[in-house]
């Protein structure tokens, strides 16, 4: 399909006529339409379609009915029946009141295009645009970020049912794409082992027959393996999705001894959020958050908190369940400057402190994790806040007086420069005060910390966050909860629609466009933001 861009006329007089008198206060898709503008046009997807063919739907269009769609929580049959029937459709689509609409498969070819051409992003940055051209977007105002849960859209199997399932997709995926090679290559008696789903209840009950039958399709799976990358066959079978799936499954799921295919222990497994737990979303990974375990997503959210303007969703990210929510501290921040968004002060859990305030001017409040040596949690011994450093003579006092003998510099697993300190044996073992300092049975105290800059930051950070007053500062991150209960609550945020991270990531930033027109239509119509709710008894006894 080719695209013919046309420039956005205004709405049609009938149908501006009609939907006055239908909607006389008016509603959200008409709001939207006389603050916002028509918010995309078709230059913006110019990139997503050929030159030749037949000429698409209007993308602008298309785009608009996505994030339409997302406000109500509709199906792609709903939507495009919306288009088709609603009159407030028509009016924020500047159709006529005639206009037919379209199929609803359309929906589903224009988010494919989106994903392939990488433009899922510009659903919310052209909304964005607009809401900062109407003054509804303050720069440089306080920002909150916050991260949930986002279950994938694949039903969990046990490790059985996974390999299971990963060589029936793979032997499903040849049989579509190259049936007479699959047909010389297959044994008969895999259609009725894997011809069907695989289901826990039809798999043996005791530890023994069930080792034993993942090891027989493990021998299945590494023939047919055997039989892909063998020299006859077609190269470009190596290059199908289920195949690539399966190589991977067997490699963390099985091992060779000879030519013997056995089953890994469990102690021998890669790590959870490193594995295959579905051949059909093999993006989705194992995360857990204190008590709660999932398998799929993160979607991480910003949204401005200033109290004189409407709460506006700034940011979206996707990513993998085991990502926590201190590594996004520099990616949400390079995309915020990317489109002019940085706040002035940001609450998120974080990490690089100092980096963010030098590279951005950004101030983020943010908790520090605690000291978690033991001096520090038995709040009776000798922590880092009781050592004297002095960086220009690279020398650390303990609090009985003694100076250190060795400064070692070096590097931590994360690949932050730190320092180490290092007590003289001698001194240690004759202190009187040594039962504070350390358990060691022999050797010294040896301290380790951060670079001058950073460590004084933690420090510092460390006990202003001890304070009233900084907790009633970060209370303020609170209301983010508010956001992805919304998120939640209304657009299904919790689960995926779609399978994959970038389909994902597609219905999470329709979301955020969607979430701003709500805000935007209850901001204009001055209906206040909901308080925190409480429960009768809390209301009965602060009364």
């Amino acid at each position: 399909m080719s695209l013919r861009p046309a420039g956005i006329a205004p709405v049609p007089a009938m149908t501006a006529q009609v939907a006055a008198a239908a909607f006389p206060r008016g509603c959200a898709a008409m709001r939207m339409r006389d603050e916002l503008g028509a918010i995309y046009d078709d230059q913006m997807f110019s990139s997503l379609f050929p030159a030749r063919g037949q000429p698409a739907h209007s993308p602008w269009r298309l785009a608009l009915v996505t994030v339409l769609q997302f406000a109500e929580g509709l199906a792609d049959r709903q939507a495009a029946d919306a288009v088709r029937g609603r009159i407030d459709w028509k009016y924020a689509l500047g159709l006529d009141l005639s206009n037919p609409g379209f199929d609803f498969s359309v929906l589903c070819e224009f988010r494919a295009r989106l994903v392939a051409g990488g433009l899922e992003p510009i659903l919310l940055d052209a909304m964005l645009t607009r809401h900062r051209e109407r003054g509804l977007l303050k720069a440089r105002g306080r920002q909150r970020t916050d991260s949930t849960h986002v279950l994938a859209a694949v039903r969990k199997l046990n490790r059985l049912e996974n390999v299971g399932e990963v060589l029936r997709a793979a032997l499903n995926a040849l049989a579509a794409a190259a049936p007479d090679w699959l047909a010389q290559h297959a044994e008969r008696s895999w259609a009725d082992r894997y011809g069907r789903r695989i289901e826990d209840y039809r798999l043996p009950k005791s530890e023994a027959a069930r080792r034993e039958l993942g090891e027989s399709i493990g021998r299945d799976g590494h023939r047919l393996l055997a039989d892909v990358y063998g020299p006859a066959a077609p190269r470009w079978l190596h290059e199908l999705p289920a195949v690539q799936a399966l190589r991977r499954a067997w490699v963390q799921q099985f091992y060779l001894q000879g030519d013997r295919v056995s089953w890994r222990d469990r102690t021998d497994l890669p790590p959870s959020g490193a594995r295959i737990h579905s051949p059909y979303d093999v993006d989705a990974s194992f995360g857990d958050k204190r008590t709660t375990a999932w398998i799929g997503y993160k979607a991480h959210f910003s949204e401005t908190c200033d109290a004189d303007a409407p709460h506006v969703i700034t940011n979206v990210a996707t990513t993998p369940a085991p990502v926590p929510d201190t590594a996004m501290t520099a990616p949400v921040h390079a995309d915020l400057a990317r489109r002019g968004l940085l706040p002035r002060t940001h609450f998120m859990d974080a990490d690089l402190l100092l980096e963010v305030r030098v590279e951005h001017d950004v101030e983020l409040i943010s908790p520090i994790r605690p000291d978690s040596s033991w001096q520090a949690k038995a709040g009776q011994g000798y922590d880092i806040s009781a050592f004297r450093i002095d960086w220009d003579a690279q020398v650390v006092t303990c609090p009985q007086g003694h100076n250190s003998i060795n400064w070692l510099p070096g590097v931590d697993d994360g690949g932050t420069q730190r320092v180490q300190a290092v007590f003289a044996d001698r001194v240690c073992r004759a202190c009187p005060s040594r039962p504070l300092c350390t358990r060691a049975k022999v050797a010294s105290r040896r301290l380790t910390f951060r670079l001058e800059d950073r460590h004084e930051a933690i420090q510092h950070a460390r006990q202003h966050q001890q304070t009233p007053q900084w907790r009633a500062l970060y209370g303020v991150r609170a209301g983010i909860e508010g956001c992805l209960s919304q998120a939640i609550r209304r657009c299904g945020l919790r689960r995926s629609r779609y399978v994959g991270l970038a389909k994902t990531h597609l219905q999470h930033v329709a979301t955020a466009a969607a979430l701003n027109v709500v805000r935007l239509d209850a901001w204009l119509r001055g209906r206040p933001r909901a308080a925190t709710r409480r429960s009768r008894l809390v209301r009965l006894l602060a009364a």
